[in-house]
């Protein structure tokens, strides 16, 4: 039975914990510095109330656990990922912001075990699938990924709930986005470039969000013309965050943006993940594009409800984890999620969430 350490007990985290706890193979410890969260988790794990100052610190909490889990504030997994690395231990997060990603990278240099960034929803399993579709090509043109996390039942005038973190999704609407264009890599400002497109008769809209193409960009750098990564939303959503963020200019204070999106939008657990990815390319000659597109909704795991973030994005790293355990990801380094084969991931317990 592996030992796992979950650092962070907040909404995806509570997933994490009940998936792990009810497949037995587990044994999992749970650290929070919110009493109220540790009481939210599965009887079955053990808590400890702990506040993460400093890497030394956290490395003896990690001592004794074989895999550290991340699902922490962005601003707090290098320190995370550094005390794995002191403790000896495997390290998995769900981060999007890219510059946490490259001083995670800088760690992995020389460790004896994995590091495995970015495993949630976008970035985490949208880079596996899109890299599978890129597979087929003989020779690739465009990569296009877009994912949404979206109310079933739109009532406010952004047409939108709080999912998960809105430390994150801040993040992701005010820091600059990579992308490929026309065979040159660069950065994109957020909020920009909005395009609609209508799914299942639905009508939506996507623009630039940072952290969604994970390290897709170093991994098809020369390889492809235009590659880029959009959120989904649906319409006039994108033309009121962008007040806020650059006219009001609470992109230059976030603790105050932070402030009023939770005192003012509630959080659901009635919502739908969307998935679309297109990537066009030559195969045998001829131009050619292909599409890969799902629907996730919330559901009952467990006796527990929870949203189709929660699920999608808790189901993405427990799959990780998983995958690794059983040694089909690279045991030391730095992995990149599209190491992982689709078809491994969807085979897996809890990528089957996905299937």
């Amino acid at each position: 039975m592996k030992t796992v350490m979950l650092v962070g007990g907040g909404k995806i985290g509570v997933a994490i914990a009940q998936f792990l706890c009810e497949s037995g193979d587990y044994r999992v410890t749970v650290v929070d510095r919110d009493p109220a969260s540790l009481e939210r988790m599965p009887e079955a794990v053990e808590r400890r109330l702990v506040t993460i100052d400093d890497a030394a610190a956290m490395a003896d909490e990690i001592q004794g656990h074989d895999i550290v889990l991340s699902a922490t504030p962005y601003h707090l997994t290098a320190t995370v990922a550094e005390a794995a690395k002191h403790a000896g231990a495997h390290y998995l997060d769900l981060t999007e912001d890219v510059e946490s990603t490259r001083v995670i990278k800088k760690l992995s240099e020389g460790a004896a075990t994995a590091f495995i960034p970015q495993c949630g929803l976008a970035p985490g399993f949208i880079s596996i699938a899109a890299y599978d579709l890129a597979r087929k090509f003989e020779k690739l043109r465009d990569v296009a990924m877009r994912v949404g996390a979206l109310p079933v039942f739109p009532t406010n005038a952004l047409k939108y709930n709080l999912t998960w973190s809105t430390d994150g999704l801040i993040n992701e609407y005010c820091n600059p986005c990579e992308s490929i264009r026309d065979g040159v890599r660069g950065e994109v400002p957020a909020l920009e470039e909005v395009e609609s497109f209508s799914l299942d008769g639905t009508e939506y809209e996507a623009f630039n969000t940072s952290g969604g193409l994970g390290t897709l960009c170093d991994t098809l750098d020369g390889r492809v013309e235009n590659l880029n990564y959009k959120t989904v939303r649906y319409p006039g959503h994108r033309d009121i965050v962008k007040m806020l963020v650059r006219d009001l200019r609470l992109g230059l204070r976030r603790e105050i943006m932070k402030d009023v999106l939770e005192t003012a939008i509630p959080i659901t657990y009635q919502d739908v993940v969307l998935i679309f990815i297109t990537v066009s390319g030559w195969q045998g000659g001829l131009l050619t594009q292909e599409s890969y597109a799902k629907k996730i909704y919330a559901q009952e795991i467990g006796g527990r409800l929870m949203s189709a973030i929660q699920v999608t994005t808790a189901a993405g790293i427990c799959a990780m984890c998983d995958l690794l355990a059983a040694g089909k990801l690279p045991q030391k380094g730095f992995v990149r999620q599209e190491e992982c084969r689709l078809d491994d991931f969807l085979a897996n317990r809890f990528g089957k969430y996905y299937a």
